[in-house]
C-alpha cells in the first residue's frame, strides 16, 4: 500500500491554492508534477558541477560527463535495453519520432507503406505524413471502434510486403486506451516492417521492457514521468541506429572533419549533436530512481483504483458520456456532458481549483471519429486521491447546473 499523504508531501506544488481553492491537479497526461528531490537535483547540478560534457579534461567536465552517462545507464536498465548506446537523449517524444522519420527518408521509396493508428497524437501523425510526402510512400491508418480500441482484424489486412514502418502509441493520450503493442510488433515483424512505439503516455504508469516487446524504436518524454521538461529518450535497436543517417550535424556527433569529408561518431553520439540539456538528462535519472523507489506495480495498482472510482463517480452525472471504454486503460477519463462545450466546463471548474485538460488533446482524428469538438480529460497520477476525484465531480455538477 502506498502512503499517499507522504508521497504528496514530496511535491511542493500540491500544497498550493489556485483561485483561492486547494489545487486539484488532474492534467498529468500533459505533464506530471515534480518531487522536491528532482527540483533539488537540478539546482545541485548548476551549483556544483555545471560544465560541458565529453569535451573537457578538467574536473567539472569529467564530473558532469560521468553524471550524464550514469543517467543514460539508468534509462538503459529501466527499459531493459541491450546496450547503453541504444539510448539516445532527446528533447522529448516529438524529437525522437522526428529523428526516426528523418532517417527513414533515405530508406523509403515510392510504393512503400507506413502504417499509423487512428489513436495517435499529432506528433506521431504529422512527421510520418511529411515523410510520405517527401518519399512518395503511402500512409495507411488502423481504424478504431466505438470503445476507442484498434480494430486488429483491419490492421492484419493492411500489412503486406509493402509495409516498411508501423507506428502506434503504447497508451492513447486522449482516451487512456492501452494498445496491444506486442501483437502489433510481432505481426509487423512477420512482414519485415520496423516498428516505432510512442511511449509518452505509458512511461508514467509502467516500465516498458523493450527487449521483451522487441520493438525497433521506443520514444518517450521525461516531463511526463516526474522529470524536467525538455528531456526525452529514443531507444533504438543498434542495427537500426547504425542504418539511419545522423539527424543533425555539428559538434559531438563527428569523428573527424575535413572540408573534403566528415566521418561520424559511434553510437549514441552520432545522434546527439551539440550541447545537450545536460542538467535535464542527469535529473531524468533522478526522476526514474524516484519512481522505481515507489514501485511501478504499486503505481499501477493504485492508479487503477483511481480510474475505477472516477469512472463510477462521473457516470453518476446525468448526461455525461465517457470516451474510451475499452477493457485495458490507464488512469485517464475523457468525457463530455450533453449540450455543454468542454471548454466551458473546464473554465468553470478551474475557478474551483480543478486542473483538467479540455480540447482535442492533439488527437483531432479521434474527435472527428466521435463527431465532437473535444473532451474534458482528467488524467490521474499516483499522488492524486479519491477525495480529489470527489471534489472534481462536485465541481462538474456545479458547472453543469450553471451552464444548463
Amino acid at each position: 500500500m502506498l502512503d499517499i499523504q507522504k508521497i504528496r508531501a514530496d511535491f511542493p506544488i500540491l500544497s498550493q491554492t489556485v483561485n483561492g481553492k486547494p489545487l486539484v491537479y488532474f492534467d498529468n497526461g500533459a505533464t506530471s508534477q515534480k518531487p522536491q528531490i528532482v527540483i533539488d537535483a537540478e539546482v545541485k547540478y548548476y551549483q556544483e558541477i555545471n560544465a560541458n560534457i565529453h569535451r573537457g579534461v578538467h574536473t567539472l567536465s569529467q564530473l558532469a560527463t560521468d553524471a550524464y552517462e550514469i543517467s543514460r545507464g539508468k534509462v538503459k536498465e529501466h527499459i531493459n535495453a541491450k546496450h547503453a548506446h541504444e539510448v539516445l537523449f532527446t528533447s522529448g517524444t516529438t524529437h525522437g519520432i522526428n529523428l526516426v522519420t528523418n532517417g527513414f527518408a533515405s530508406i523509403l521509396k515510392p510504393g512503400d507503406e507506413v502504417i499509423v493508428s487512428s489513436l495517435e497524437h499529432h506528433s506521431n501523425i504529422v512527421p510520418w505524413q511529411m515523410l510520405c510526402e517527401k518519399t512518395g510512400a503511402t500512409l495507411k491508418v488502423i481504424p478504431m471502434n466505438e470503445n476507442g480500441e484498434l480494430i486488429l482484424e483491419e490492421f492484419d489486412k493492411l500489412l503486406s510486403e509493402k509495409t516498411k514502418v508501423v507506428t502506434v502509441n503504447h497508451i492513447s493520450n486522449a482516451l487512456g486506451i492501452i494498445n496491444p503493442i506486442k501483437y502489433i510488433i510481432d505481426k509487423a515483424h512477420a512482414v519485415g516492417s520496423a516498428v516505432l512505439i510512442d511511449g509518452a503516455q505509458a512511461v508514467p504508469h509502467l516500465k516498458p521492457n523493450v527487449q521483451e516487446l522487441d520493438c525497433d524504436f521506443y520514444a518517450f518524454s521525461g516531463h511526463k514521468m516526474c522529470g524536467p521538461t525538455g528531456t526525452g529518450i529514443l531507444y533504438g535497436k543498434e542495427e537500426w541506429l547504425n542504418k539511419l543517417p545522423p539527424y543533425q550535424g555539428g559538434g559531438e556527433m563527428i569523428k573527424e572533419v575535413t572540408f573534403e569529408k566528415t566521418t561520424y561518431a559511434d553510437l549514441p553520439h552520432k545522434f546527439e549533436a551539440g550541447t545537450p540539456n545536460i542538467a535535464g538528462g542527469i535529473v531524468l535519472g533522478t526522476a526514474i530512481d524516484y519512481l522505481n523507489n515507489i514501485g511501478f506495480e504499486n503505481i499501477q495498482e493504485y492508479e487503477h483504483e483511481l480510474l475505477e472510482y472516477a469512472t463510477k463517480r462521473l457516470l453518476e452525472i446525468e448526461g455525461l458520456r465517457i470516451y474510451g471504454t475499452g477493457k485495458n486503460k490507464a488512469s485517464v477519463v475523457s468525457f463530455n456532458i450533453d449540450g455543454i462545450h468542454p471548454y466551458d466546463i473546464g473554465s468553470i471548474i478551474d475557478k474551483l481549483g480543478i486542473a483538467v485538460r479540455t480540447g482535442h488533446h492533439c488527437a483531432q482524428p479521434i474527435m472527428n471519429f466521435f463527431c465532437i469538438p473535444g473532451t474534458i480529460r482528467a488524467s490521474f497520477s499516483f499522488y492524486n486521491t479519491k477525495e480529489e476525484i470527489d471534489q472534481m465531480v462536485e465541481a462538474v455538477k456545479k458547472a453543469q447546473t450553471m451552464l444548463s
